[in-house]
């Protein structure tokens, strides 16, 4: 009997574990958004692009601090119109990166745009949800991953000045 109640124990501690993780992912997203809003400020569209990043960074700020806001209405409305319209404009800045044969999208403006929208819509539907059941190992590890990746690029441009060159003034002098 008492080693049922060891594995019980285990799958509980597991799961906070998970949960907890889930949740700092979520927050390090949302700081990640809010980064991305910020360095919006130049661009000559900015209001756009700000709705764009801030929306995402506020619904990972409101998973972080209660995991369960996923199942509210307003949460999962906001969600998915931010994913339809995301995919809408991913869709168009795809085409145009594809029929201008662009390969090296993180030095055309359009490239960076497509990548993050992406970012915003891949993250929002591996968020779909998660207040209903505990997070699972493999949705917890597809967001560590997807986490790191943005703040890594990030930094890599960042330390790696040349790759920066050719970018437009509006997209230097942020940050």
């Amino acid at each position: 009997m008492g080693e049922v109640c060891k594995a019980e124990d285990e799958k509980k501690k597991n799961k906070t574990w998970l949960r907890l993780i889930w949740r700092i992912c979520n927050v390090f997203m949302s700081v990640f958004f809010a980064l991305a809003t910020y360095v919006q400020i130049n661009d000559p569209d900015a209001g756009l692009w700000m709705v764009g990043y801030g929306l995402p960074s506020v619904l990972c700020a409101c998973i972080g601090l209660e995991p369960h806001v996923t199942e509210t209405l307003p949460w999962r409305r906001v969600a998915d119109l931010h994913v339809m319209v995301s995919s809408a404009v991913v869709a168009t800045l795809g085409w145009t990166l594809y029929t201008e044969r662009i390969t090296q999208i993180f030095q055309q403006e359009e490239g960076r745009e497509f990548s993050g929208l992406a970012l915003t819509g891949v993250w929002l539907l591996l968020c779909r949800h998660t207040g209903r059941a505990p997070v699972g190992k493999l949705r917890v590890s597809a967001a560590v991953s997807i986490t790191i990746f943005p703040f890594a690029a990030w930094l890599y441009y960042y330390v790696n000045k040349e790759l920066r060159s050719n970018w437009p003034s509006h997209c230097k002098t942020a940050i």
